[in-house]
């Protein structure tokens, strides 16, 4: 099936790796006009728009900067006069702390990358969807906004309220030709959650069962989520969150690590 976004203009945050940039490429393949790839990595959003090709612009945005999402707004209305797709996509779990280890600085650096940029973001290209009754918001969050996150609670709770604001906002615009969606992925080998770099090769065959699909996830396979959620495909779906996670919230949790000193967790079974 291909051509689900012909002739339209989305704009995807943190597009320059990762889930971020498989949605960009994936849009492109479906025919949407437009493909904003924006990322703070400028390098990496220019070589994702080059691969892409003529319907691909990379512009290096800050998602915790007002003024960098507002030019991009300006920009993309500019250019075409609407934005049909906005992909809420940068966010980032940083170091993670238990609550007791953290402190201000790092629930400032959860909040702007994980919550308000999402509100601000929204904010600003939800009036012209609005004005033309027409358009598509997907927030990506994640699922430690679904169950618990002991590893890091403050990163869990914003990713939850990531997911209520989808929720409510996905509910006050329906009838007026706009619907808000989110996913919330897991387990995803990316540059930011690099298993595949990260784990020794034991640990590494043990993949088929940590999850119950029987392996970890790619930003593929969080892309295509993406993509129906921003096509017709959903035409019926209104402020939901798609666990796009190969099972694990629905059968499995989080494990006290045997493999380090102290107080932590894993959310992959190690041997003692």
């Amino acid at each position: 099936m291909r051509g689900l976004l012909e002739d339209k203009v989305t704009v995807i945050t943190g597009a320059g790796h990762g889930i971020g940039a498989a949605t960009a490429e994936l849009f492109a393949e479906h025919g949407a006009a437009a493909v904003y790839v924006t990322d703070v990595d400028t390098a990496a959003a220019d070589a994702v728009a080059k691969g892409i090709g003529p319907a691909a612009m990379a512009m290096a945005v800050d998602v915790r900067d007002a003024a960098a999402l507002e030019a991009l707004r300006d920009r993309v209305l500019a250019d075409h006069g609407r934005v049909d797709v906005l992909v809420n996509n940068a966010g980032h779990y940083l170091v993670p702390k238990m609550l007791e280890e953290s402190g201000p600085e790092h629930w400032q650096g959860l909040y702007e990358l994980n919550l308000l940029h999402v509100i601000h973001a929204t904010k600003l290209f939800l009036p012209s969807m609005l004005e033309r009754e027409s358009g598509n918001i997907v927030n990506v969050t994640s699922i430690e906004g679904v169950r618990g996150y002991p590893a890091d609670p403050v990163y869990g709770a914003f990713k939850a309220a990531a997911v209520q604001f989808t929720k409510c906002v996905g509910i006050d615009v329906a009838d007026r030709g706009v619907r808000i969606n989110a996913i919330a992925p897991d387990l995803t080998n990316s540059d930011q959650s690099n298993f595949a770099a990260w784990d020794s090769p034991e640990v590494a065959e043990r993949w088929h069962h940590y999850l119950p699909l029987g392996r970890m996830g790619e930003p593929i396979d969080q892309a295509r989520v993406i993509l129906f959620l921003a096509s017709e495909l959903s035409g019926f779906c209104v402020g939901q969150t798609i666990n796009t996670d190969g099972g694990t919230a629905e059968a499995a949790g989080w494990f006290r690590s045997t493999r380090r000193e102290g107080r932590r967790w894993t959310n992959r079974p190690f041997e003692p």
